[in-house]
């Protein structure tokens, strides 16, 4: 079991030493994306607590547990007062 662990990390490390600088800005783009995957979501369902979630997101990423409650909170929060009203005028139309 050991050996296979060491196996993996030799070949992730030879690989980040063969990797281009596209790799790297490329790899960066995505850990920041992932990291801050429930702030895009509440941005993206305009969510009334969107500056909240923000920045928790910070800490957040650094365990798992917070950052799935954050992802909750992003989906399933209240939305802003502004998209309630036009859904609301959607609704009695």
């Amino acid at each position: 079991m050991m050996e296979s662990v060491n196996v993996l990390m030799s070949s992730m490390i030879r690989a980040f030493q063969h990797a281009d600088a596209v790799f790297f800005i490329g790899f960066g783009l995505f850990f920041l994306a992932v990291w801050f995957l429930p702030s895009l979501l509440a941005l993206a369902f305009n969510r009334k607590h969107l500056g909240k979630i923000a920045l928790l997101n910070i800490p957040a990423g650094v365990s798992w547990v917070a950052w799935l409650a954050l992802l909750v909170w992003a989906v399933t929060g209240k939305i802003s007062n502004k998209l309630a009203s036009k859904e609301h005028l959607k609704k009695v139309q």
